[in-house]
């Protein structure tokens, strides 16, 4: 008998949950030294203790929270296609989705998944409009038209990290392209999202970024 994934209590450590879309403020360096600013809408969690990125990373900075925003002229990650893409996870990881946050860009929505833990994370990511939750075989619900299913592998139950569950609660999309996003929680080290695009199948790609480790998803609107 197959048994349907166990949620765990909500009291995630060191996150602060945002009830609904934060609108946050991306700052960047132009040539002249002055600073611009570019408004970036994010869903999902925040963290509470101070991180220093030693190196830039691509395509965003981190604030004194930690929290990752996106520079001014931010453009996609990576090659992007409607293909299924796949990648095996590091060896020993162990890794926990904290929080999902979703932006708009000029040209394409950006969803970051945020990972606390060892090692780097795989995937197995493709399109489904009949996504299923794994180990129940239940159907997940979506908004939208199509539907990216998100399955990130080296992924362990959090209280094998000394963490309560951060129970992800279905997030909004703020761009025309995402609709939303839901969790279809975590089994047998893969946790599985849903993302709810608007008008069929875009290309999308996907990358991670460290220091924090994050899985983004860019969904461009070609």
């Amino acid at each position: 008998m197959i048994l349907p994934p166990v949620k765990f209590p909500y009291r995630p450590v060191g996150v602060l949950l945002v009830a609904g879309a934060l609108v946050l403020s991306a700052c960047g360096t132009r040539d002249d030294g002055a600073r611009s600013v570019e408004p970036v809408t994010a869903v999902g969690t925040v963290t509470s203790t101070v991180t220093e990125t030693s190196s830039p990373t691509p395509g965003e900075t981190t604030d004194a929270t930690g929290t990752a925003r996106a520079d001014a002229g931010l453009t996609p990650l990576g090659d992007a296609d409607t293909t299924m893409k796949t990648l095996r996870p590091g060896p020993a990881a162990q890794l926990v989705t904290t929080g999902v946050r979703v932006g708009t860009h000029e040209g394409f929505d950006r969803v970051v998944f945020d990972l606390v833990g060892d090692g780097t994370p795989g995937w197995f990511i493709d399109y489904n409009d009949r996504p299923a939750q794994q180990g129940s075989g239940f159907p997940i619900d979506f908004p939208g038209d199509s539907a990216i299913e998100v399955n990130i592998d080296g992924t362990t139950y959090p209280f094998t990290l000394g963490l309560e569950n951060p129970q992800i609660e279905p997030t909004t999309g703020p761009g025309p392209i995402v609709a939303g996003v839901t969790s279809g929680f975590s089994f047998e080290g893969r946790t599985q999202f849903v993302i709810g695009v608007n008008g069929g199948k875009h290309p999308y790609s996907v990358q991670v970024l460290e220091n924090p480790t994050r899985l983004v998803i860019d969904i461009l609107r070609g």
